[in-house]
């Protein structure tokens, strides 16, 4: 017998959104080790909002909805709480309910300096890392290291001379004017873009495409493949060497020798001399290509430097992920500070993704 095509739907509904959810849906998991972290922030959460006056948006609701806008590939605030309104997972796991109404997306914007102000993105990081679950799953003995490339939200059009003396927009161009750059010479010392004064004008190689970018940094653990640290940086050529010294020195402070493998870009003396005075066991790949590898037999003798070698490729599926499901990969904000607690954001985001596979697996 053929069912009827009602289409007036009920009025009231018994369902909780509990049973909507699957039992053993991935969400499941996740949930639990974000408001575990969030429980954990409750005191830093309290520190950024006045006692008194009415009461905002909850920041743990405003973060599971961004890790949402991440897992999801949602590419706007404006977006993501369309998709609020009517899905009942995304309901679920931010914690409203489904008569509540979604908030405006302006809430983000306003918000947004207030989380950076705590800097909430990190502690998040931290707080998720340092569950008992979580903890026994990281190395403290290897790491590994790498940079990738995080495209400014400015055109290359914005690009001006400093002193001022760039040629005016032609009339009646329009917001987007035609202009012809052949023949000019533009660098960083004396050329700033408009939108976006902290971009660079950065390339990764010879021949290769001069864009306005940062560079955003990842440490990795070499056990499971696990970030332990993101931050984001002006695009230069010491940059990567610089993030690297910054976020391996707190985890060599200790009476045994640690590991740090990183690519061909990191083999510099001063580097890897640096790295040596911290007891830190330099496993970067050697570059030869015309210059002597600072990089010698003390190191490349011992097995454990071509396992190094070889684990260390594995912090680009963290960086693929963060550029292109997290949608990191041409950021949608302007300012260093604004793009790394993005992109630090996004490291947490991956870490989660992976989490509940990985405790399962050992557990």
């Amino acid at each position: 017998m053929r069912g009827g095509d009602n289409r007036t739907g009920e009025l009231f509904s018994y369902v909780d959104l509990e049973a909507r959810v699957r039992h053993n849906h991935p969400l499941r998991a996740i949930r639990t080790i974000v408001n575990e972290a969030l429980s954990a922030l409750e005191r830093d959460f309290a520190a950024l909002y006045s006692p008194i006056g009415r009461p905002s948006i909850p920041p743990e609701k405003l973060l599971r909805a961004m890790l949402l806008q991440a897992f999801y590939s949602i590419r706007s605030e404006r977006l993501l709480m369309e998709r609020l309104e009517y899905d009942l997972l995304f309901r679920w796991f931010v914690g409203i309910g489904v008569d509540d109404a979604a908030w405006d997306h302006s809430v983000f914007s306003k918000n947004r300096d207030r989380l950076l102000e705590g800097d909430i993105a990190t502690k998040f990081l931290t707080a998720v890392l340092a569950q008992p679950n979580v903890k026994r799953l990281l190395s403290s003995d290897h790491f590994s290291v790498d940079g990738t490339l995080i495209e400014a939200w400015a055109s290359m059009k914005s690009v001006k001379p400093k002193d001022g003396s760039g040629e005016p927009p032609a009339p009646g161009g329009g917001r987007n004017a035609e202009a012809d750059f052949h023949g000019q010479k533009r660098s960083n010392d004396t050329h700033a873009s408009t939108t976006d004064p902290d971009a660079r004008l950065y390339r990764k190689g010879k021949g290769k495409k001069t864009k306005l970018c940062f560079i955003g940094h990842g440490l990795m653990e070499n056990r499971h493949g696990l970030l332990v640290d993101a931050c984001l940086t002006q695009a230069d050529g010491h940059a990567e060497r610089v993030a690297a010294l910054h976020m391996i020195e707190p985890r060599a402070d200790r009476p045994t020798a640690i590991t740090l493998g990183a690519d061909k870009a990191y083999d510099a003396e001063d580097f890897v001399n640096e790295l040596r005075s911290m007891n830190v066991t330099p496993h970067v790949a050697q570059n030869t290509s015309g210059r002597r590898s600072a990089i010698d037999g003390r190191t490349t003798r011992h097995g454990g430097y071509a396992v190094s070698q070889c684990i260390r490729k594995r912090i680009e599926e963290a960086f693929g992920w963060i550029k292109t499901v997290a949608g990191q990969e041409k950021t949608r904000f302007r300012g260093r500070d604004r793009v790394g607690w993005a992109f630090t954001f996004a490291a947490t985001a991956y870490n989660l993704v992976r989490l509940p596979k990985l405790i399962a697996e050992t557990g």
